[in-house]
């Protein structure tokens, strides 16, 4: 399923650039490359960077996977405004 992912993402890619090459330039990468608008070739790919971009809604509004960026190390408690201050009162009192 991420290869799915991945390739569709690559067609949306290579349509989103096809599309600002003939907004800033008037100039049709994928009719060039494949024989004009009206070329098989050219018609097939317009319908696959169509077909990825449908699937890459579901992409948008599935859950996103939540992340933890701390290692194995624990977790460090910078400041004592969302966590709990340590007690080294007892320290002292122990020598």
């Amino acid at each position: 399923m991420e290869t799915l992912k991945r390739i569709a993402l690559a067609l949306v890619i290579i349509g989103a650039i096809n599309w600002g090459l003939i907004g800033f330039f008037q100039f049709d990468l994928v009719a060039a490359i494949f024989g004009g608008q009206d070329g098989a070739l050219a018609r097939i790919i317009y319908a696959l960077v169509g077909l990825s971009g449908l699937y890459c809604i579901t992409m948008l509004f599935a859950p996103m996977d939540e992340t933890d960026d701390v290692t194995d190390t624990g977790r460090v408690n910078y400041g004592t405004e969302f966590g709990e201050e340590t007690d080294f009162s007892d320290l002292n009192r122990d020598q």
